[in-house]
């Protein structure tokens, strides 16, 4: 293990270096110090987000992220970091169960319509329209015939939304095979998060390869004038939160000067 320099030790020295210390079960103080690093920097990256959610409201924009990713890959974790300290009256998370039987017979888009955001307001969707990209013809939800008809009209959808003012940031997951599973086991083993598993992520270590296959197609059929995603390696959710606001505020423009 690397030594600790005098600057190490200065960290761990504080409330907040205590708190990380006590927070690592292994009480590895190198690990510590990583965390002390993560919470001085998101609580900075989330002082820029309030700025970005006040000259949304300001300015009356509207705006959607999408997070889309494998089961566990960390989607979730990441919008409670974006959300926790800005205005819970201005901002919305969109994670939408099942259709209903009604909403199977209506424009496949048209339940995701519903939920867009009025002037001055951000929507995050944790999962969107995109599961019909993968999770649906992965897991036998959707038809060959629905599954093309959403590729192809997929792009000109979202340039619709773009085109009629919302900002549209997406982003993608990503996590290894060896990590999922080791969330998952996390996630059984602990009585606060085994609402988590669904039957669908019980089987998505087992479908590893058909949700990478239609991962890929998702990506490639972006490249035929679509809105590409953002991909985010997620094994570490630390950095992966970071990187996906610091991506958030490099997307949508805002008053970096403006006091808060």
């Amino acid at each position: 293990m690397n030594k600790l320099t005098p600057k190490d030790l200065q960290k761990l020295n504080t409330n907040k270096g205590i708190l990380s210390l006590l927070s690592n079960e292994s009480l590895n103080p190198k690990k510590s110090v990583r965390y002390y690093d993560y919470l001085k920097e998101l609580k900075r990256l989330q002082v820029e987000l309030i700025k970005l959610q006040a000259c949304v409201m300001d300015n009356n924009q509207r705006v959607i992220v999408i997070f889309e990713g494998r089961d566990a890959a960390g989607k979730g974790g990441a919008i409670r970091r974006i959300t926790e300290r800005i205005n819970p009256r201005h901002y919305r998370i969109v994670a939408l169960p099942r259709p209903s039987e009604e909403e199977r017979t209506q424009w496949y888009f048209q339940r995701y319509i519903n939920q867009f955001p009025k002037a001055g307001e951000i929507v995050f969707f944790d999962r969107s329209w995109y599961n019909r990209a993968v999770v649906e013809p992965v897991n036998g939800f959707c038809s060959e015939n629905e599954y093309q008809t959403f590729m192809n009209h997929v792009n000109d959808f979202e340039r619709m939304i773009t085109e009629s003012g919302i900002q549209l940031v997406k982003i993608y997951m990503s996590i290894s095979r060896k990590e999922q599973a080791k969330r998952f086991e996390d996630i059984k083993n602990n009585p606060l998060k085994q609402w988590k598993i669904s039957k669908v992520d019980e089987r998505a270590q087992e479908l590893w390869h058909s949700y990478t296959f239609y991962k890929k197609r998702m990506f490639e059929n972006t490249k035929k004038g679509g809105i590409p995603f953002k991909v985010i390696k997620a094994n570490r959710k630390t950095e992966a939160r970071v990187e996906a606001i610091d991506y958030l505020l490099k997307s949508i423009p805002y008053d970096k000067n403006r006091k808060v």
